[in-house]
């Protein structure tokens, strides 16, 4: 009896003072460093450059791609506007510029190498022009 008393009396004492002990400390003195970071300043800046550099890149690929005589052409016939394809093009996710840029490369130098006559590329671009117009609704 004497035995659950002191444990009683040694809760309802030490519980609050731990808590208050804890409740004391600066919420900053826990804290990380800066030092402590699991990804650098710099490694994150790195990493940021990196990216808006692959997207300007994309974005300027598929741009050329989208603005040649062939596709402006391809694009009026399927009464499309080549204007709203072309601004429609930044607007996209990274992702569906780094899928379409890459398309479009491909099938630049399918193109250039007799592998894909000029109606499949009119219908190739008809379609990228299609799914940029159908991402951005989206």
């Amino acid at each position: 009896m004497k035995l659950a008393r002191i444990s009683t009396l040694f809760a309802q004492a030490a519980v609050p003072a731990v808590l208050i002990v804890l409740l004391s400390y600066p919420a900053g003195l826990l804290a990380q460093s800066p030092e402590e970071h699991i990804v650098s300043a710099q490694t994150l800046q790195q990493h940021l450059e990196t990216s808006s550099a692959t997207r300007q890149t994309n974005i300027q690929t598929l741009t050329k791609f989208m603005s040649t005589p062939t596709a402006e052409k391809a694009l009026r016939d399927a009464k499309i506007d080549p204007v709203q394809v072309q601004k429609a093009i930044p607007t996209l996710s990274d992702r569906e510029l780094q899928n379409l840029s890459t398309r479009a490369t491909d099938t630049q130098q399918k193109f250039s190498a007799g592998a894909l006559s000029t109606n499949m590329l009119t219908l190739i671009i008809v379609l990228v022009a299609v799914i940029i117009i159908v991402a951005i609704v989206h």
